[in-house]
């Protein structure tokens, strides 16, 4: 199909924003890193441990330019986008340093600016500027919409929402649409009430017994101050993907909506932030996924190819550069590592490549570069060997969070306990070859689960006299040297 009159204007904008952000980068050469991840993937997390291990002095020992004392130093400056939020990294790093506690899930959009000091190998000073965008991962589930009608989004939504895990808690949202008429008057109390059983649903769905990451629209469940509105009071109706809505009906009311959520969240969010970024961190929280069951892992497979499927990716050229830039570094990260034994890191990045390696492998004929690494940004675990018979089990020493629940023991957040979380599979096919590949907690108690990783409190750290305590980490400096060490040479 021909590019719409709204596309043909949209790219115009794109190719005018990215001509003045090339003009910028002759006085002031900048990355945009974009940082996202599907809920609790650990983005906050990321982003401050990143900032602090940088700016305080880190242990980044794969990180060539760091390791090598080429960085003289780096600072916090003013970010450049005064209609962004700040990424509030300092109370970041007072909760996880003095409260010991993991900060708040990222429900909209941030922004930091880092100014690094560094010598190039050459031996000449220079000064790389590199702006930390912080973004849900929702929100990229959302970028396929600008491509469908409202017909095929609910096609597409009632035909996920009747798969059968799904279709148990969809059933009250499902019972309600049993009774709307599309082509009847339009209703306001009846979008109201669809639109808030739909958004149950989702909510249900992301609960951690069935952690599921395919969920758009992703203000449904992180609304903001958009919430109540009538571009997020709409929901998917049973109607012919090739029909036309009569006007007046319910159904014109959905479509209306529907373009309304385009306009007003999704375009803004990939004209003014998504399209500009250079280098993109994917955070993946595997583990949960782990914890639920197949059903889960092949949920976030779907939702990953997704979200690299909405990138623009390629080779960086001066015209790309110049009209229509591209990502062209992409890190996939499996997130808390340090809930595993080391000897099952390598596992752990191996299931993330079967997740991602038919969507990488599109990206990488583009010419972009794209990684995959199974990293901590925080450690909150200590390793251990547990006797257990005559056998000793690879396991991990940490504190659980109040609340959290084993064998029986709910835990008081103040006790450290060993555990061992379960082996992962040489073979990461052995977890996709069916719906019984493993037991989670969508099918099983928390006992019979073939994995069980908790969720642990942040380390008690040291202070070194004045200066903040450094964070503990896993692969957080091979991360930073696959996303800028080459633009630090």
């Amino acid at each position: 199909m021909p590019p719409s009159f709204q596309e043909i204007v949209e790219e115009a904008r794109l190719s005018a924003r990215a001509l003045k952000d090339y003009g910028d980068q002759f006085f002031n050469p900048t990355v945009r890193l974009g940082v996202t991840g599907l809920s609790r993937a650990g983005k906050t997390v990321f982003i401050t441990a990143l900032i602090h291990g940088l700016t305080r002095g880190g242990r980044f020992p794969i990180f060539e330019p760091f390791a090598t004392g080429r960085i003289a130093g780096a600072r916090l400056e003013p970010q450049p986008d005064d209609a962004v939020p700040r990424f509030a990294y300092e109370n970041h790093v007072r909760t996880l340093i003095e409260e010991r506690s993991w900060p708040n899930s990222t429900v909209d959009i941030s922004e930091l600016r880092l100014v690094i000091d560094y010598q190039r190998r050459n031996g000449a000073d220079r000064t790389l500027t590199l702006d930390v965008v912080d973004y849900p991962g929702e929100w990229l589930l959302d970028l396929p919409l600008l491509n469908k009608s409202f017909e095929q989004w609910s096609s597409e939504s009632l035909a996920l929402s009747r798969e059968p895990l799904r279709a148990g808690l969809a059933a009250p949202w499902h019972g309600h649409l049993a009774t709307l008429s599309a082509e009847g008057r339009e209703d306001e109390q009846a979008a109201l009430t669809a639109a808030r059983l739909f958004t149950d649903y989702l909510r249900a769905c992301r609960d951690e017994r069935f952690a599921m990451s395919l969920l758009p629209p992703g203000r449904f469940l992180m609304p903001g101050n958009l919430a109540d509105t009538p571009a997020l009071t709409f929901a998917p109706l049973e109607v012919p993907v090739d029909g036309a809505s009569p006007e007046g009906s319910l159904w014109a009311m959905m479509v209306r909506r529907y373009e309304a959520y385009k306009d007003v969240v999704v375009r803004p969010f990939f004209r003014d932030h998504f399209s500009r970024l250079d280098r993109q961190v994917v955070l993946v929280d595997a583990l949960s996924a782990f914890n639920a069951g197949p059903e889960a892992l092949v949920d976030l497979e779907a939702a990953l190819a997704g979200i690299l499927d909405c990138f623009r990716i390629g080779r960086s050229t001066f015209l790309s550069a110049l009209f229509r830039p591209r990502i062209d570094r992409i890190l996939f990260a499996a997130t808390k590592a340090d809930h595993l034994h080391h000897s099952s890191h390598d596992r752990l990045e191996g299931v993330l490549r079967r997740i991602v390696g038919r969507a990488a492998a599109r990206a990488e004929h583009t010419g972009a570069e794209i990684d995959v690494v199974a990293l901590a940004a925080v450690r909150a675990t200590r390793e251990a060997q547990v006797a257990r018979g005559r056998d000793r089990l690879p396991s991990i020493l940490g504190t659980p969070a109040s609340g959290e629940m084993a064998n029986g023991e709910t835990f008081d957040g103040n006790t450290e306990v060993a555990t061992f979380p379960g082996d992962l599979p040489a073979d990461p096919e052995d977890l996709f070859k069916d719906e019984a590949a493993f037991r989670g907690l969508s099918s099983a108690s928390a006992e019979k689960s073939d994995f069980r990783f908790l969720r642990f409190r942040p380390p008690l750290l040291e202070h070194e006299g004045n200066d903040a305590p450094a964070l503990p980490h896993i692969r957080l400096d091979r991360a930073l040297q696959f996303l800028i060490g080459d633009r630090l040479l």
